[in-house]
């Protein structure tokens, strides 16, 4: 059966190629995208970013950490004075161990102003507490930001009795 009619079947003497199986091997080639095309890296989400944010810090490479600052927040903080407002969060690293678990996540509503993204980790440490000693906050500018806009500690009460 001839499916294609301005196609011939042809016979090489080693190679028999059937007008179907031409038809699939350029129908892949095709789909496949073009040669040499790299498929774009995935974004990561703001849970991803605030996570590699705290660890780079709880590991003490401040330099990493401070490129993942906001722009303007980066270049308002030198390198130095970031490190010195990423201690207290460096310390509570070495004293509860650098391996961190998802809180929370929302947005912050302030009369006024615009809904902050923010999200919290409290340290491993502390799953098996009642409530977490701290919790690790970061703050995006909005929903899409992957951008840190600022963190810090935040001591969590006892619970009132």
């Amino acid at each position: 059966m001839n499916y294609l009619p301005f196609m011939k079947q042809t016979r090489l003497p080693h190679l028999a190629i059937s007008p179907r199986w031409l038809l699939v091997v350029i129908w892949l080639l095709l789909a496949s995208g073009p040669l040499g095309a790299e498929t774009p890296a995935p974004r990561i989400t703001q849970i991803q970013a605030a996570r590699q944010f705290l660890l780079a810090v709880l590991r003490g490479e401040f330099d990493a950490a401070h490129r993942m600052l906001a722009p303007e927040v980066g270049s308002a903080l030198t390198p130095a004075r970031f490190r010195a407002v990423a201690q207290p969060l460096y310390e509570q690293g070495r004293r509860f161990g650098p391996a961190i678990d998802l809180y929370k996540l929302g947005f912050r509503l302030r009369d006024g102003q615009a809904p902050q993204s923010f999200v919290a980790f409290m340290f491993k440490a502390d799953t098996l507490t009642a409530r977490p000693r701290v919790q690790l906050d970061v703050t995006f500018r909005d929903s899409t930001a992957r951008q840190v806009l600022s963190f810090g500690l935040i001591p969590l009460a006892a619970p009132v009795r």
